[in-house]
């Protein structure tokens, strides 16, 4: 049997990251028997879908890497599909019309409720004679299927193991509204019969779906597939992870300089596991994963944890791979990099003291933008009167060099530092702050090194005259 998997998510908003866990793990299901991952669409809510939400969905998998091998489909392109079968199931009386009110399935409910008992369709319009429907001729009503009322459905779960529900407990459900719109439940059951789904993962919300849509599959003659249904995901709090938590949208964590790989591997450890290993290359997923290795029970999502795994990928990637994705970030600041140095010697100096991309392009901006102000702090401790002779002296020697390289600048350092019998610190922290605006920075004369031996010379002269000033107020 070849392998079909899906994900179905509905577009309202944006791709969050419990859908995005389960998506990879449906795409893992298929990629990992060679079999076909798609996409399917489900728009029948058309008050709260939008083309906005779709592209936010495509733009999330898209970067994740994610492919799906279809065009996909949408739910509301294929309305003619759902007519058909609902007809089909009315000519073969497995469903009917029901004449009810909303009125008194409100009251039913109410009074069901009130009893202690589970509210459910009580069967009023089941069994209604061909006179009786023809009296009612005229009437709204909606199409409802007609549940198996004897036995249970038996499922195995590829997480949960043996499901049985009673067929009692299941009613009637409605499959086509009274404007003859199809609804969730009957569409999601033919389009995965259309599709050739064989692997349904999704989440631990539909397991009481599931019964019912394998009798509406069972009554259409179709195949029933293997069902996966995974828990939720829980903030660092223990309740469900929600915006309180921080990011929950994937382009957003993309947006805060996460690399994918590091968001896949984070994602698919969020319940599953294999042996007490952490890091994972796509490659590695697709020849291990297994359904039956994800744990049914929920996962927290740890921020720190993610950003582990994402130092770890920014250090150990193709560093041209994460040149090319801080390029992306670099673009969003409004940082153009033409006229500084490569972006690969950046991430080779930087990776090491930063958790994201947006940090690693933030702190690195002096090597592409001058520098016209100095942070505050570290001038107040570092661009003093006694800055001044080493500052002058350094400017002098670094303008002075025919190479400009890390060598060179470091001996001209330890130069000025000879010359004027001082400490390094005594040299290096104000020309760190004259060069880069800042206190903080990779090795000086690496760092150095990667960017114009003028401006470097006219930033130290920016911050002698910034000493001036001070002196002179």
């Amino acid at each position: 049997m070849s392998v079909v998997s899906r994900f179905a998510p509905s577009p309202t908003g944006y791709l969050h990251v419990g859908g995005a866990r389960t998506a990879l793990y449906a795409w893992l299901v298929a990629r990992a028997a060679g079999g076909k991952f798609v996409l399917r669409i489900e728009d029948t809510d058309r008050e709260r879908s939008t083309q906005e939400a779709i592209d936010a969905i495509f733009e999330g998998m898209r970067w994740l890497g994610l492919t799906w091998d279809e065009e996909p489909i949408y739910q509301t392109q294929r309305f003619e599909r759902y007519g058909e079968l609902t007809q089909q199931l009315m000519q073969e009386d497995k469903a009917y019309k029901c004449y009810c009110s909303q009125e008194r399935l409100e009251k039913m409910r109410e009074e069901q409720m009130a009893a202690g008992v589970k509210p459910r369709y009580d069967g009023k319009c089941r069994h209604l004679t061909a006179a009786e429907h023809e009296a009612r001729a005229g009437e709204p009503f909606v199409i409802r299927f007609r549940n198996p009322q004897e036995g249970s459905v038996v499922f195995d779960d590829h997480i949960r193991g043996r499901i049985e529900i009673s067929n009692q407990e299941l009613d009637d459900l409605i499959i086509a509204r009274t404007d003859g719109t199809p609804t969730y439940n009957f569409c999601v059951v033919v389009d995965d019969w259309d599709m050739g789904i064989t692997h349904v993962v999704r989440g631990e919300d539909h397991i009481n779906n599931t019964p019912r849509q394998i009798n509406i599959l069972a009554a259409l003659g179709a195949p029933i597939p293997e069902y996966a249904h995974v828990s939720m995901i829980l903030g660092d709090d223990g309740k469900k992870l929600s915006k309180r938590h921080g990011a929950v949208s994937v382009t957003e964590y993309r947006d805060k300089g996460y690399l994918p790989e590091a968001m896949i591997n984070y994602l698919v450890r969020l319940g599953w596991s294999h042996g007490d290993q952490e890091v994972f290359s796509r490659e590695e997923l697709i020849k291990i994963f297994k359904l039956s290795d994800i744990n049914k029970a929920a996962s927290a999502f740890n921020t720190e944890k993610l950003n582990w795994l994402n130092q770890h990928y920014m250090k150990t990637l193709p560093v041209e791979q994460v040149a090319a994705e801080l390029a992306w970030h670099f673009e969003e600041l409004g940082v153009a990099t033409e006229d500084g140095p490569a972006l690969v010697e950046v991430v080779k100096l930087q990776a090491e003291r930063v958790k994201t991309l947006r940090e690693m392009a933030d702190i690195s901006r002096y090597f592409f933008e001058a520098v016209t102000e100095f942070d505050a702090d570290a001038a107040k401790k570092h661009l003093r009167p006694v800055a001044k002779e080493p500052l002058a002296d350094i400017q002098q020697r670094l303008a002075g060099l025919t190479n400009w390289n890390a060598e060179s600048i470091h001996q001209a350092i330890q130069d000025t530092c000879a010359a004027l019998e001082v400490g390094m610190g005594k040299v290096g922290m104000p020309l760190r702050v004259a060069a880069t605006g800042g206190g903080n920075s990779p090795s000086l004369d690496a760092t150095l090194a990667l960017l114009d031996q003028q401006a470097v010379v006219a930033r130290i002269g920016l911050a002698l005259d910034f000493i001036a000033a001070r002196e002179a107020s």
